[in-house]
């Protein structure tokens, strides 16, 4: 009786194996597109963060203080190959504590406008510095091979008429597929006026 339990066991687990194989799903989950919350620094996030994780490594921990954000940016920069230089770990701390942990100070908002990654002011800013302000550089250039290289997206659309448009919806909505499964993610703060300028040096460049 005992061997007889046994092997119809061995059956059905058997028979069920089988029939999960066949009713396996293609599964497929929905594009990571969401952002870091707009504040003083959110382009810094962005930039950095969102080239190996999505905006939830942030949002479902539970509020933490500084010493928790700063040891997990040290951990990106350090461990895990994260191009955020030294400068940037006390903004990027800073931000991330104030929008995302417990922090009362507004030491952050100083420290970002001080690097560089501020609301857009008057100051009319080139194509270039655009892609410095908002970190574009992270991921489109040869060497890092994780977006395609800005002369590639000239060469793709050089007779596009649409191209600016085209370049405009990639930045603010971002999405893959275009260029391979990497995802993008989107920047819906960067103004009309920005993306412009960034678009025609995107399209300029060679």
């Amino acid at each position: 009786m005992h061997q007889l339990t046994s092997i119809g066991r061995a059956f059905w687990l058997a028979a069920l194996m089988f029939t999960g194989r066949a009713m396996a799903l293609d599964i497929h989950l929905p594009l990571e597109t969401g952002t870091f919350k707009q504040d003083a620094g959110a382009e810094m996030a962005n930039g950095q963060c969102l080239l190996c994780h999505s905006v939830e490594y942030a949002t479902m921990q539970p509020p933490m203080p500084r010493a928790f954000w700063k040891s997990a940016v040290q951990k990106m920069q350090q461990k895990y190959g994260a191009p955020i230089t030294d400068a940037q770990v006390d903004p990027l701390t800073d931000y991330l504590t104030r929008n995302y942990g417990v922090s009362s100070t507004n030491a952050a908002q100083t420290a970002a406008l001080q690097n560089g990654v501020g609301p857009s002011d008057s100051v009319k800013l080139t194509g270039e510095e655009l892609a410095a302000k908002y970190f574009c550089l992270s991921c489109h250039k040869p060497e890092v091979k994780v977006g395609p290289p800005y002369r590639d997206v000239a060469q793709k659309y050089k007779n596009d008429p649409n191209a600016l448009a085209r370049i405009d919806e990639q930045i603010h909505k971002g999405g893959s597929g275009k260029w391979g499964p990497t995802v993008m993610p989107g920047y819906p703060n960067i103004t009309p006026a920005e993306t412009k300028t960034l678009g025609a040096w995107i399209l300029g460049a060679k």
